[in-house]
């Protein structure tokens, strides 16, 4: 009993300090997300690593935690088969996937050990400050990367269609992580913080000329609404939805190439879009070579020119390194993640993390899935749906 005693204000001030390093955090977030989107892997990794005392593998963590471990097992061993070497430590993925791998998983502890009085102030710091880089984004749209060109040539100086370029790319963040960030506001106030986020996205996006935002501002709110209205089955749904896509993404391609005019689509699109199509059609050529191991890690860096660093598409890039084995993992690890979502009545927080889900996975089939950026801003929407859940879902 006394031992007990001692303990409990030990694990009061761990919770208090995972507290204090969320609110840190979230005051950055909106900053990064503006100027630096390269530093959320920085971010991330700070976050875990002061909050290492809090990492927990729970109960109904265990399946997500074995297939991630199962996976990077998989990805080491697939580096001995792969073309690709790196000239350096810091250009080995397999090394920085295994630090993030921990590292985020403890930032995700730190979220549910977290003091939640100091949980909902962290919360309520995110939902002010992406309504604030909302508005931001929406100044930068009017004067075309104005404050962002001022900021950024303080330090160094950048080329104005760079500038807007990044800018452009900014709102492609908080087009992925404002429902979560809304969910946290205060009551009274979510909806005005939501319909800033909102509207200061859409207006860079479209000023900068970022489809896919806008995209993820009709999907997201959609599949929220969907999750909410059918809070048990619509989160099944979407894992299963998720699984065919990592599992299906070849097929999708090749049939699209068998049965239309694959050029004569390619052509039709603006060329950022046309370059994508010609990495896939190459990528399922060099899948159907190797389907079950395929070539290994970071072998996409090799097929050039036909490929430029990677396929620019997460489903494809998994298969053509890591083979059907790595594709299973990856649909496992979705399915797994998205069902948990499921609740026997509407969660505002179930349906929040649904509607970012959604927008990760549409966003992925543009983007490396191994970039350091990408992969946090993936545990970050998980420390976000932590954050938002209630406090005895956290506490389980």
């Amino acid at each position: 009993m006394t031992a007990t005693a001692a303990a409990a204000p030990a694990r009061d001030r761990l919770g208090v300090w995972c507290g204090w390093v969320l609110i840190g955090a979230a005051v950055l977030v909106p900053i990064l997300g503006w100027l630096a989107p390269l530093g959320f892997a920085a971010l991330l990794a700070l976050v875990g690593l002061l909050c290492l005392p809090a990492v927990r593998i729970a109960d109904q963590d265990r399946p997500a935690a074995m297939i991630l471990f199962a996976t990077l097992i998989w990805a080491a061993v697939s580096t001995t088969w792969s073309p690709y070497h790196p000239s350096k430590p810091g250009n080995s993925t397999v090394l920085k996937l295994a630090f993030e791998l921990p590292l985020y998983w403890s930032a995700i502890s730190a979220a549910r050990r977290a003091d939640p009085v100091l949980r909902t102030r962290a919360l309520h710091v995110l939902a002010w400050g992406c309504a604030v880089f909302g508005l931001v984004l929406l100044e930068e749209a009017v004067t075309r990367g104005a404050l962002y060109k001022a900021v950024h040539v303080s330090y160094e100086p950048i080329r104005g269609d760079l500038a807007e370029s990044n800018v452009g790319h900014s709102s492609q963040v908080l087009a992925l992580i404002w429902p979560l960030a809304a969910a946290g506001a205060p009551g009274r106030w979510r909806p005005w913080l939501a319909l800033a986020m909102v509207v200061g996205t859409g207006a860079a996006a479209l000023a900068f000329g970022y489809d896919e935002p806008v995209i993820s501002l009709v999907l997201a709110p959609v599949t929220a609404l969907i999750v909410w209205r059918w809070p048990d089955r619509a989160p099944k749904v979407m894992a299963l939805a998720a699984v065919v896509l990592f599992l299906g993404m070849p097929l999708a391609v090749w049939a699209v190439r068998h049965f239309f005019d694959y050029e004569a689509i390619r052509n039709a699109l603006p060329k950022t879009d046309s370059m994508r199509m010609g990495y896939w059609s190459h990528a399922i050529d060099w899948i159907r070579l190797r389907p079950v191991r395929g070539w290994g890690l970071d072998a996409s860096r090799m097929f050039g020119p036909g490929i430029v660093l990677h396929p620019h598409n997460n489903p494809l890039q998994i298969w053509l390194e890591l083979g059907g084995i790595g594709a299973v993992a990856a649909a496992a690890l979705w399915g797994v993640a998205l069902t948990r979502l499921s609740r026997p009545i509407p969660s505002l927080s179930a349906a929040a993390t649904a509607a970012c889900a959604a927008v990760y996975l549409l966003s992925g089939v543009n983007f490396g899935v191994w970039q350091e950026w990408w992969l946090a801003l993936g545990a970050l929407i998980a420390v976000f749906a932590v954050m938002n859940a209630p406090t005895d879902e956290t506490a389980r």
